[in-house]
């Protein structure tokens, strides 16, 4: 690299001759001067030569204004101490002689009212950019001094969906502004120079908008997530939010607890607790003897005391994650050149990247030069653990992991250290989690700073060295409600002649969910030959319709307690059935292929549809629209009447919609609504349905085997899906992210559930209560009646 006096010498040599075309970019200390012509070299010119240079620059009217910002910009270098980025901006200010005010030729809209106009900075990543704001009617508009990124940068009020006040620099300065949801990294991020413009500004945008979301609570997320209703992931996402961690600012970049230990077997066993690190204490205390060093130190130190001077979230540490998709930033950060990098483990709070699903910054695609390691390979791409296959796959495991039931238990003792009690004071002490009095937030006034040289210092160190987050909970954060199983005897408890199940379906009855768990067999009946497949009650429980492996359909009599009807439409397996709207009609699927449409009043077959080209494994019902889900990988919609199967008639049947998968599909539900479908596929995949566009919403690959059953939670804001692999994983629609997964000790067949609490049927033929979240006094009419492989149906009795 050359140095400016040469390059000025260049330029003096060049120029007299004849004149080079070319374009300026302004950096932190320098100029680049990059030609048109490519054979031409570029030529870089830090400021203390500028007057040089621009003797020799030629430049048009429209970028005179360039021209006083690069003198500014000399006068600021020939100070001391402002060589850095924060001098740079104080001197490109003092160049609004040049531009004083925002330039509103560039609304977008000649009817736009302007509402405010200040000064401003937009914040990315290890660069702020000075200019100016304005809002109007329509847009909020930042245009940069420098006219980089762009021109001027607009965003359109009616996008925008939530805008949150920011510190910036542990000062009231910033806002951030979101066109999109459940992320964090937002559209634009503004710094003010006076903590009034930013709350104009902001109050502006939320009493203009009807759309603005408006801003939780922490306690309010907190209620959410400890219900079920937030997975760990978004949980994480709202406090960082709340905190004033943003994407855009290094500084502040969110914070994720590193929770897995094991980096060494080849299999990671999310059952034993000894996979995950213990997140009721900071890194810094995991090692005993490192602990003790510490606290030798901070005993002898002098006041103010701390035992760690690095922080744990700094630009440095988020750079190190993720200098192979940002090199540039680090190369900024490093003075032009490469740290010294651990290419394996990751000793500290994470990033959320680690539990998304980019691999892209564990994997050098940019071929960069990183160094070698001390065996004298070259670093390369992250070396991952034995358990994990790839990048990829180490992701998904880390995801699973961030979910998994022991995080699950345990996340709120992380909450207390970095977000909550234990983050300051006494409680700190005791937790050994005590950092540098200037991370935290309160721990100096830079205001009250006159020497200009020792703000802009202690600036620096603030925004390079680490912040602590806002201090979200100042008590103990409450622990997660985590689901627990409970077995249901199967040994009945009377075998009088009034054991009946007429207390069970009784119309005025209603069950609370809460006593699920003190049902107790009434009578069991064993009415076919091979294992029930389906069952369908009609609305006054007076008769039980069934299916079976054994090709036939059975109508049960409440009223004589014992079989009444017997059909049997083919020589094949009938998989299940549904009892359609004034309980005139039983609808059965088959291994053939084929739906069958049996009339109760009529006590015959009604009529058949050929649909499939393999068997039809499950059905439902929506307003005369009738769902199939087939092995052949399909789920059609047909259209037929009700009215006409009601009276008899032959149904002219319409097919509506088809829904294409990549493996058989076992299982179908619709949202209560229905406007949305849910399928479990053979190869354990989940996919969300829009029934209105026929779009997939989501597709998530929850399961290590065929799906069983899936349903939708009462309020359409969860599914719940059980599988061969033992699992219950229940998923966000809204989002598609798996927020839950449950062990059970056996295969669970099918289940019912309110949202909370479940009841599942093992492949032993037991019944269990599973309680995923402890919510009382939720009332609903319910009827238990079980079907197995043992041939049998079983009635069921609440024991309040």
């Amino acid at each position: 690299m050359v140095d400016s006096s040469t390059v000025v010498a260049a330029l003096i040599l060049f120029t007299p001759c004849r004149k080079i075309r070319g374009s300026l970019k302004v950096c932190s200390k320098s100029i680049i001067f990059e030609p048109e012509d490519h054979v031409e070299p570029i030529l870089k010119v830090c400021f203390c030569a500028l007057y040089t240079f621009l003797f020799h620059l030629e430049v048009s009217s429209k970028t005179e204004d360039v021209v006083q910002t690069l003198l500014q910009l000399h006068r600021a270098s020939c100070l001391d101490k402002l060589g850095d980025q924060t001098a740079m901006i104080a001197a490109n200010l003092q160049s609004r002689l040049a531009r004083t005010s925002f330039d509103k030729n560039s609304f977008q809209n000649v009817s736009e009212i302007p509402h405010m106009e200040c000064e401003a900075e937009m914040v990315t990543p290890l660069v702020t950019n000075p200019g100016h704001v304005c809002i109007t009617d329509q847009s909020l508009y930042f245009q940069p001094l420098n006219g980089y990124p762009e021109q001027v940068v607009r965003i359109e009020l009616h996008r925008v969906k939530q805008i949150y006040k920011r510190r910036h620099g542990l000062r009231p300065l910033g806002l951030e502004v979101f066109c999109t949801e459940n992320d964090f990294c937002s559209d634009i991020y503004l710094k003010f120079y006076k903590t009034s413009d930013r709350n104009d500004l902001y109050y502006y945008i939320a009493t203009f908008l009807e759309n603005h979301m408006v801003e939780h609570t922490a306690e309010s997320y907190m209620l959410q997530w400890q219900r079920g209703h937030l997975s760990n992931y978004q949980y994480l996402l709202h406090l960082n939010n709340l905190a004033d961690r943003s994407g855009n600012d290094l500084s502040q970049y969110p914070v994720f607890p590193w929770i897995i230990a094991d980096y060494n077997s080849t299999e990671l066993d999310m059952m034993n607790p000894a996979t995950f690190r213990d997140l009721s204490k900071p890194v810094g205390a995991l090692n005993k003897e490192r602990l003790e060093r510490l606290l030798s130190r901070y005993r002898d130190m002098p006041d103010p005391r701390f035992m760690y001077g690095s922080h744990y979230s700094s630009p440095g540490y988020v750079l190190f994650y993720l200098v192979r998709v940002a090199p540039e930033h680090m190369l900024c950060l490093q003075n032009g050149r490469y740290d010294n990098f651990c290419p394996r483990k990751f000793m500290s709070p994470l990033i959320p990247d680690f539990y998304g699903n980019d691999p892209s910054f564990l994997l050098n695609c940019l071929s960069l030069d990183l160094g070698k390691r001390q065996g004298g390979s070259s670093v390369q791409d992250v070396v991952l653990p034995p358990w994990a296959a790839d990048a990829s796959d180490f992701l998904q495991k880390s995801q699973k992991a961030l979910e998994s039931q022991y995080v699950s238990e345990h996340l709120h003792e992380w909450i207390d250290l970095v977000f909550g009690f234990k983050q300051k004071g006494s409680e700190a002490v005791a937790a050994h989690n005590v950092f540098h009095p200037l991370t935290y937030e309160g721990g100096i006034d830079c205001d009250s700073i006159e020497d200009p040289n020792e703000k802009i210092a202690m600036l620096i160190q603030i925004l390079e060295f680490g912040q602590t987050p806002t201090q979200l909970f100042t008590t103990p954060h409450p622990q997660r409600i985590t689901p627990r199983f409970q077995s249901i005897s199967r040994t009945p408890t009377s075998t009088s002649e009034d054991s009946s199940f007429e207390d069970l379906t009784e119309e005025t009855r209603r069950l609370a969910w809460n006593n699920i768990a003190k049902l107790k067999l009434m009578s069991t009946h064993k009415i076919h030959k091979e294992a029930v497949t389906g069952i369908a009650v009609t609305r006054t429980a007076s008769s039980v319709f069934t299916t079976s492996q054994d090709s036939t359909l059975k109508m049960f009599s409440r009223e004589s307690n014992g079989l009444q009807r017997s059909m049997s439409f083919s020589n094949m397996a009938l998989s299940s059935c549904l009892m359609l709207p004034e309980d005139k009609a039983v609808v059965c699927s088959s291994w053939d292929n084929n739906v069958y449409f049996y009339s109760i009043p009529f006590g015959r077959r009604q009529d058949t549809l050929m649909g499939h080209d393999d068997a039809i494994s499950k059905m439902c019902w929506k307003d005369n629209q009738l769902y199939t889900a087939s092995w052949d990988s399909t789920v059609k919609v047909w259209q037929c009447d009700s009215a006409d199967i009601a009276n008899n008639k032959r149904c002219q049947f319409q097919l509506l919609a088809e829904f294409e998968h990549e493996a058989g599909v076992n299982t179908i539900n619709l949202n209560p609504a229905g406007t949305l479908l849910v399928s479990g596929t053979k190869d354990g995949t989940v996919t969300i349905w829009d029934t209105s566009s026929s779009v997939q919403l989501h597709q998530v690959h929850c399961h290590s085997g065929k799906i069983h059953d899936v349903a939708f939670s009462p309020d359409s804001r969860h599914i719940l899906s059980v599988g061969e692999d033992s699992c219950l994983k229940v998923i966000d629609v809204q989002t598609g992210m798996m927020i839950s997964s449950v062990q059970a000790d056996e295969e669970q067949r099918c289940f019912c559930w309110d949202g909370n609490t479940v009841l599942s049927g093992g492949q032993s033929g037991h019944l269990q209560v599973l309680d995923l979240l402890s919510t009382p006094n939720i009332i609903t009419k319910i009827t238990v009646i079980t079907g197995g492989e043992d041939k049998q149906i079983i009635f069921w009795k609440l024991d309040c």
